[in-house]
C-alpha cells in the first residue's frame, strides 16, 4: 500500500462541545498524531462553548509539537452538522476525515482511508467502529444488531472492503470534491448538543451525493478501525429506547428529503433479514440457558417497535408542517480561530 497521502493530504475534523470529554478529546487528537500516514492537519471545531474554545486554544498553542492542530469555533448554528461544515470550509486536505471526540483511531486508520481514494470514482470511505464499554464488557441484554445506538458498527453491515449506500459519520472520510458536488451536511438534522440524540445526517448527505454524482462510489473498509467510548448512561435500556426513537424521527426527515425508496433502502434489508435472525439467535440462546438470550431478543423487538413509532410520528409531523432542513455551500461556512496556532 502506498504510504503517501493522496490529493494534497488528509485533514481530520473532530467536533467537540463539552469540557466533560476533555481527556477523551486529548486522546482522540493523540491517536491522529501517531498515525502511520500522518494527517496534514487536525481541526478541533468547538460547538458554541467559549470556555472550551479558550482552554483548547491554550492547550495546543503552548504545545510546540502541535503546530498541526487548529482550534476553531463552529461558525454555524449549534450542532454537529454545522461543526463539520466549519471544519470542511477551512481544511486544506484533498480528503477530509471525521473522528468522534470520544474515540481513538488505530495507527493505520488514515492509511486505509487513503488507499480507497486510489480509485478516482471513490467519493467516500468509512471504517469500523468498535465499542469500549464503560463497565468493561457488553451488557448481556444489548444486541450487536443495535450497536448503531451507541455510534458503533452493528451486526448486519457487510464485512471487508465493500460498496455501501452511506458511511457512518463518526468514522468516515470524503473526497473534497464530494462537498463541491453535493454541498455540506444538512443543518436541522442530527446531533445538537445535549438535545434528543438524532442522527442520519451522513445518510442524507451520501444519498444527496450519489444523486449529484451517479458514478460516485462509497466504500466501507473495516480495516480502518476506531474505538468509541460508551459511557455508563448509554449502557442502559432507557438510552437504548430514547436513541431508537430518535433514529425513527431522523429517518422520517431523511425520507422526506430524498424519498422513502432511497432513504429506507438499506433499512428494509436490515429489518427483514438481520433483525429476525437476531431474534432467533436470542431465543436459541435462551433455550440453551445462555446469559441474556431472552433480553437480546426482547431488546431487538422493542428497538424495532420504538424506531417504527418514531418514524411514524416524524413522518406525520413532516407532512403536516412541511419540515425542511438547510444544506449550505461549504464556501459559505467560515470559522473563527480559538487561540490555537493558525
Amino acid at each position: 500500500m502506498s504510504a503517501h497521502a493522496p490529493h494534497g493530504g488528509v485533514s481530520v475534523v473532530i467536533c467537540v462541545y463539552t469540557e466533560d470529554r476533555w481527556e477523551d478529546i486529548l486522546a482522540a487528537v493523540s491517536s491522529v498524531r501517531t498515525q502511520s500516514l500522518p494527517a496534514l492537519e487536525t481541526l478541533l471545531v468547538v460547538d458554541h462553548n467559549p470556555a472550551l474554545l479558550e482552554r483548547l486554544g491554550k492547550e495546543f498553542k503552548d504545545d510546540k509539537e502541535s503546530a498541526d492542530v487548529r482550534v476553531l469555533a463552529n461558525a454555524g448554528p449549534r450542532g454537529l452538522s454545522a461543526g463539520r461544515n466549519t471544519g470542511i470550509a477551512v481544511s486544506r486536505g484533498g480528503i477530509i476525515a471525521f473522528l468522534d471526540d470520544d474515540a481513538v483511531a488505530e495507527r493505520d486508520w488514515l492509511r486505509h482511508f487513503a488507499a480507497g481514494y486510489e480509485d478516482p470514482l471513490v467519493m467516500a470511505v468509512g471504517g469500523r467502529t468498535e465499542p469500549v464499554w464503560a463497565s468493561g464488557r457488553r451488557p448481556v441484554w444489548f444486541p450487536e444488531e443495535f450497536d448503531w445506538v451507541v455510534g458503533c458498527t452493528y451486526k448486519g453491515l457487510p464485512r471487508g472492503k465493500v460498496r455501501v449506500r452511506n458511511v457512518l459519520g463518526g468514522n468516515a472520510s470524503f473526497r473534497r470534491s464530494a462537498f463541491d458536488a453535493a454541498g455540506g451536511f444538512a443543518t436541522g438534522i442530527g446531533r445538537d448538543g445535549d438535545k434528543r440524540p438524532l442522527g442520519c445526517e451522513e445518510t442524507e448527505l451520501c444519498i444527496r451525493l450519489t444523486r449529484a454524482r451517479p458514478d460516485a462510489v462509497l466504500l466501507i473498509d473495516d480495516r480502518a478501525v476506531i474505538h468509541h467510548r460508551v459511557p455508563a448512561g448509554r449502557e442502559r435500556f432507557a438510552y437504548f429506547r430514547t436513541r431508537a426513537y430518535a433514529e425513527g424521527l431522523s429517518k422520517a426527515l431523511v425520507a422526506q428529503s430524498v424519498g422513502a425508496d432511497k432513504g429506507l433502502e438499506s433499512e428494509r434489508r436490515y429489518a427483514t433479514r438481520v433483525l429476525p435472525a437476531g431474534v432467533a439467535r436470542g431465543l436459541r440462546d435462551f433455550v440453551l440457558a445462555r446469559p441474556g438470550g431472552a433480553g437480546r431478543a426482547g431488546a431487538i423487538v422493542a428497538g424495532v417497535l420504538t424506531t417504527a413509532g418514531g418514524y411514524a410520528l416524524g413522518s406525520f409531523r413532516a407532512r403536516r408542517t412541511g419540515a425542511t432542513f438547510s444544506v449550505v455551500k461549504i464556501g459559505d461556512a467560515r470559522a473563527a480561530e480559538g487561540g490555537g496556532p493558525s
